[in-house]
């Protein structure tokens, strides 16, 4: 064993040559234009519309029953047809005004109830009650209700939205509630909040994935009502939106104006689905690495 008090020799020095890098390899390789367009969730799913158009069209000529079901090039054209005289558009307007209208009041009172039934025990009960009874229940099963108490008018469908709306918003709002982890909780107790400060700044941050999947659900549970809804107020007092237009024109065997109306509810729903509540994720839960 070297003595300690023995001076202690250098380290012997190490020099490197300095290494090409090419001789690394490829260390960043640039995306394909395949690559590229592939890893865009928009153009895949523009891929998959074109490809869910041509089968409808190939469909549809194999068919060779316009009055069975007509070609997607004739629909596309009654569709703009339908756009371009104003008669499409204005059905559109009449269904979407009632419809933002009770899914707004929807939305309000689901957030009433879930916050009487955070803020306390009798509401939480009292939350979890109504949820249990009214949840399963479908909303048109209330249109006979509504047209007796609310009569033929933009009132008995408003009622039947704000019942579609109301109980799948406050489900999943509760849930989402009820996943909050105890650590955040405590946090919030520990800076004083209470109340409606302890709701907005803790819980609902927290719980924004499950209240966000909860309007979804709550949208597209409105727009099936909504049409539903138009069919029959469209055989009892003669108007309506996009229903009205879908009835109309099955009665009249204009079948290629049923699947522009159904076209029309369905861009409706892409429009919404991937602009603004894919913007509200983008900006919210994506943004705060609450989703992948």
């Amino acid at each position: 064993m070297p003595d300690s008090d023995s001076p202690q020799l250098p380290r012997p020095e190490i020099y490197r040559e300095p290494t090409d890098s090419a001789s690394f390899g490829v260390v960043e390789k640039p995306l394909s234009r395949f690559e590229t367009c592939y890893n865009s969730a928009a153009v895949r799913k523009t891929v998959i519309i074109i490809l869910l158009a041509i089968a409808w069209e190939v469909g549809a000529r194999l068919i060779n029953n316009s009055l069975l079901f007509p070609t997607f090039s004739s629909t596309i054209i009654t569709f703009i047809k339908g756009i371009v005289s104003g008669e499409l558009l204005i059905k559109i307007w009449v269904s979407l005004k009632v419809l933002l209208t009770g899914y707004a009041l929807g939305v309000a009172l689901a957030a009433v109830l879930t916050a009487f039934g955070v803020a306390t025990r009798v509401g939480a009960d009292f939350l979890e009650t109504l949820t249990a009874m009214f949840n399963p229940l479908p909303a048109i099963a209330l249109l006979p209700i509504a047209l007796i108490w609310f009569g033929l008018g933009d009132g008995s469908l408003i009622f039947v939205l704000v019942h579609s709306v109301v109980w799948a918003v406050s489900l999943n709002t509760q849930s989402g509630f009820l996943s909050v982890s105890n650590t955040l909780r405590m946090v919030g107790r520990n800076y004083g909040l209470r109340g409606l400060p302890y709701i907005v700044k803790i819980l609902i941050p927290a719980a924004f994935p499950s209240i966000l999947t909860g309007l979804k659900v709550g949208w597209a549970f409105a727009w099936r009502t909504l049409i539903a809804s138009e069919l029959v107020f469209g055989v009892s007092s003669g108007s309506g939106g996009l229903g009205w237009y879908i009835y109309e024109s099955k009665n009249l065997l204009e079948i290629s104006k049923v699947f522009a109306g159904l076209l029309a509810i369905i861009i409706i729903g892409l429009i919404v689905e991937n602009l603004i509540f894919r913007t509200i994720e983008r900006h919210s839960v994506r943004k705060w690495g609450m989703q992948a």
